[in-house]
């Protein structure tokens, strides 16, 4: 018979179909929880919400940040909810435990201009040249997460009509579009690639590093952290950057809220509402930097 944490491990994998990622994170949570829970001789069941709130006061003392306690704490209400589904309780001590306020942060945006001075770091010359190139431009280009970038393959490249089929989190696939700057450099990039002894299994993948196999989450990080420190910008920049750029800038542009969700693989548009909290930044600037009376103000 399963334990308990075995048989939420399968739940979260196989019946909510969330990422490897994903569950270790919820898993990190809980062991926090048990951990505490241990030392009070209180089992899972047993804890009442006073317990659980006693644990997310505590975590709020150790000077953990706001948004890191809520999502523990949304760790912590799916593990209760699994075991309501499981029948092994019959209430939630959950239900009523609210999450601290967190407040609104808005994502780190890399300008046009910025985005170019990294595409000019890279050395071409170096045999990761071109790939790297590549990686930049699909990330920029279409938005996507690291985890849907080296999962890439070439069978779901549709290079002709100008689009991918990307899976992204629950293996929830969507289609989206490639601009033709980023198919120039994916042709280009094939090339190098043809050359790498390619291990069995990769065959399929896009992106591979020079031993011909997968690239790492932690690959991607360094490489755009790297490029981002030689081109000299100061922002703390990482692939998730490049997302949010792609999305900022599509607004900015007016492109449909629906449609920026779409492309990002939200299955909420609030998610993709964040991004409305941005545009009202950009509208101030705007307003602030072109018309005539501010203008004139900023003269006097």
């Amino acid at each position: 018979m399963l334990s308990i944490s075995d048989d939420y491990h399968l739940y979260l994998k196989l019946e909510k179909s969330l990422s490897n990622n994903t569950i270790e994170a919820y898993e990190r949570d809980l062991q926090k929880l048990s951990s505490y829970l241990a030392d009070a001789h209180v089992s899972f069941e047993e804890a009442t919400m006073a317990v659980l709130r006693d644990f997310i006061i505590e975590i709020s003392s150790l000077g953990i940040h706001p948004r890191s306690q809520a999502r523990i704490l949304s760790s912590i209400k799916s593990f209760y909810h699994f075991l309501i589904y499981r029948n092994i309780l019959d209430n939630d001590p959950t239900e009523l435990l609210e999450s601290p306020k967190i407040g609104l942060r808005l994502p780190e945006v890399l300008s046009l201009r910025e985005i170019d001075e990294i595409v000019a770091a890279i050395d071409l010359s170096k045999p990761e040249g071109q790939r790297n190139k590549t990686i930049i431009e699909v990330l920029y280009g279409s938005g996507l997460r690291v985890s849907e970038l080296i999962g890439l393959q070439l069978s779901k490249l549709y290079i002709e009509e100008g689009y991918m089929l990307v899976e992204g989190k629950g293996s929830k696939q969507r289609l989206v579009p490639l601009s033709s700057q980023a198919l120039k450099q994916i042709e280009l990039w094939k090339i190098d690639r043809n050359i790498l002894n390619i291990k069995k299994g990769q065959e399929d993948l896009l992106f591979l590093n020079r031993r011909g196999m997968k690239l790492t989450r932690d690959m991607i990080f360094k490489i755009v952290k790297d490029l981002a420190i030689m081109a000299g910008i100061r922002k703390n920049v990482s692939p998730h950057t490049f997302r949010h750029s792609f999305a900022t800038h599509l607004l900015e542009n007016g492109a449909n809220l629906r449609a920026i969700q779409q492309l990002l693989g939200h299955e909420s548009i609030t998610t993709t509402e964040l991004y409305t909290h941005m545009d009202v930044h950009f509208l101030r600037k705007t307003v602030l930097d072109c018309h005539p009376f501010y203008k004139k103000k900023l003269s006097d």
